[in-house]
């Protein structure tokens, strides 16, 4: 009984969950870049308090630090 529910409401419910598994992906990927995005602001900031305790050198804090900022605003301008 339930196989022939489904085969008479396939012409409404496969559209239907087509748009909400799109819904899905889109909401992963978008929650995916947010934490790429957080996670290196969070290394930013891993990268100024490892400077400021003197772990590394000026020279390679800027380096990485270049590198990051670079990243963060591929990933902005990406965005738009």
């Amino acid at each position: 009984m339930m196989t022939l529910l489904k085969l008479l409401t396939f012409p409404v419910s496969a559209p239907l969950s087509g748009i909400f598994w799109i819904g899905e992906q889109l909401s992963e990927r978008a929650n995916t870049e947010l934490n790429d995005k957080e996670n290196l602001q969070k290394q930013l900031l891993a990268l100024q308090l490892a400077f400021d305790l003197g772990d590394i050198s000026e020279e390679e804090f800027e380096i990485q630090e270049e590198e990051l900022l670079l990243q963060i605003q591929a990933m902005e301008e990406a965005e738009d």
